[in-house]
Formats: C-alpha cells, sequence, structure tokens
C-alpha cells in the first residue's frame, strides 16, 4: 500500500508505550499534498540531545530547526544556552512549557550530569537531592523523564559496592519520579561503568518500573560476550536512545534498530551529534539515514 503524505500525517499520532510519551510526526507547510515514498510510519520516534549539536540554540531555535527537519523531540542537556535549569522561576517554568505545547516538538526529557558512582557520601547526598530539584523542573516543563548517568567507577572501592550504591540511589529517586509523573533514564555511560552487564546490575538493583536505560551506542555494547548479549540483557528496561553519528561503520545501528522495533520500543532515538555549519542539512540527512535503516525510506 502507498501512503500519501496526508495518509501519513493522519496516521503517526502513536502511543510511546509504558512511558506515556506521544508524538505525532511533524509536518511542514504546503507540503501536505507531496508523495512520499515512506514505506509506513515509524513507530519510535526521532530526537535530538542538545549535546553537542544544539548547545548554542535557544528555545526558539530548536524548535523552529526540529520543526524543519521533522524532528519529534528533544532532550534538553544541562548548562547550554537555552537555559532550562533549576534557577528558573515559576512563571519561565510556564513558559518554556507552553512553547513546546505550542509546538510540533516534544520535550521529552532533560539531561542532566548527576551521577552516584562517588565513595564520598556527602556528596552523594547532595547529589540525590540536587536530582530531585531537576525532577520537579523536568515536571514544571512538561519533560517526561530525566537522563542521570555513573560516570566511572572508583578503583579504590570495589566494583559491586559501587554498582549496589547507584542502583539504591536510583531506586530512591524512582520513587520520587514516579511521584512527579517523571521516568529516571540512566545512561551508559563512563569507563567501565559503561559495560551493559554493570548496567543491567545497577538496574536490578534499583528495581524500579520508573527507571530504566538510555542506551548510549558505545564501543563496549561489543564487549564480554557481544552485541547481541548485551543488547538482551538491558532490551526490555530501554527507556530512551542516544546515537552517534549513523555514517560509523563501527556501530551495528541497523541491528540496533531492527532489534528495538522487535521489541515494540516505542520511545525516542536521539542524535547526539556534533555541532555543524548546516544544521538543518545535517538533520534531515540523519533521519533520511535512521528511516532508511529501518526499511522504511
Amino acid at each position: 500500500m502507498k501512503f500519501t503524505r496526508r495518509d501519513f500525517l493522519s496516521t503517526a499520532g502513536i502511543t510511546a508505550g509504558a512511558l506515556g510519551l506521544q508524538a505525532a510526526l511533524p509536518g511542514t507547510a504546503g507540503a501536505a499534498d507531496r508523495k512520499s515514498f515512506i514505506s509506513h510510519p515509524a513507530t519510535m520516534h526521532l530526537g535530538m540531545v542538545t549535546y553537542n549539536l544544539g548547545q548554542d540554540w535557544d528555545i526558539a531555535t530548536i524548535i523552529k530547526n526540529c520543526e524543519a527537519t521533522h524532528f519529534e523531540g528533544v532532550e534538553l542537556r544541562t548548562t547550554h544556552a537555552h537555559k532550562v535549569e533549576v534557577d528558573l522561576s515559576k512563571e519561565a517554568r510556564s513558559e518554556v512549557r507552553k512553547r513546546f505545547a505550542d509546538s510540533k516538538v516534544q520535550l521529552m526529557g532533560l539531561g542532566s550530569i548527576f551521577d552516584y558512582h562517588t565513595p564520598d557520601q556527602a556528596k552523594l547526598r547532595k547529589d540525590i537531592e540536587a536530582t530531585k530539584e531537576y525532577i520537579v523542573l523536568a515536571q514544571d516543563v512538561g519533560a517526561t523523564g530525566v537522563k542521570v548517568r555513573p560516570n566511572g567507577l572508583p578503583k579504590e572501592v570495589p566494583v559491586e559496592k559501587t554498582l549496589a550504591q547507584i542502583g539504591h540511589s536510583l531506586a530512591e529517586l524512582g520513587d520520587f519520579a514516579r511521584d512527579h509523573g517523571q521516568v529516571i533514564r540512566l545512561e551508559v555511560h563512563g569507563t567501565a561503568s559503561s559495560f551493559p552487564p554493570h548496567i543491567k546490575t545497577i538496574l536490578d538493583t534499583a528495581n524500579h518500573p520508573s527507571v530504566g536505560a538510555c542506551w548510549n551506542c558505545n564501543q563496549s555494547d561489543m564487549d564480554g560476550e557481544g552485541w547481541d548479549h548485551n543488547f538482551d540483557l538491558l532490551k526490555a528496561k530501554i527507556f530512551s536512545v542516544h546515537m552517534v553519528d549513523l555514517f560509523s561503520e563501527d556501530y551495528p545501528f541497523r541491528k540496533l534498530l531492527t532489534g528495538l522495533n522487535a521489541t515494540g520500543f516505542h520511545g525516542f532515538c536521539l542524535a547526539e551529534i556534533p555541532q555543524s555549519t548546516d544544521p538543518i542539512r545535517v538533520m534531515k540527512y540523519y533521519r533520511a539515514l535512521w528511516l532508511a535503516y529501518q526499511g522504511l525510506l
């Protein structure tokens, strides 16, 4: 069956599984009657991380560029030019929420740099409480979750102890996130800590329905028993995906997207790519390749 552009737009509203995400694939004004050779709508959603491509963009630019390229959502990274931070006033938070609500772009999450691997228990408690502030911010601006990460494993502490500490921290944060309508997305990140079996141990320790993984397309995904084994370990708990440049030949992107579709993943695949002097063109090519790897274009 061939789909027209109008057919495509009318069928693109998709409920994104247990995370409660919804997004309709954006169209462009005046293009509704153009013929589309997309075989059928993607059931996953394409978005971007503002690290690094959009690090200098304000909210208006993020929305404009995402709408122009059919990127459906965004994860706003802390410390960047859009300045969606915990010091925002109540009125400013409402304004951010309204800007995205009035657009075709979903604010799917906030990207923090909080981690919980430190052996310093005072710092650990400080980071947990700071994450709670960020969860409240996410709720206020209309996001659906917060990305956190491990950022390594202290050499002076047994690995098992550190993994357990991270897991217990996430269990506490999972309760807080649930009570604020949010989820916690644990990025598969950090030297040694990015090894998928370690992330599996952390998530098993947390054992919380509001805590899942943000798959990160690392070279360490191939370590140990290999990519297939490592993906199988985490596939049931993947809440979001960060993807680097899709032209890279040293990562199995087609296998990743095939695997995600096979699991019924309806969440966001987020482009985490370098800055460009021609971002619109880069984003359009990125989307085309993302569709092509799924056999949709």
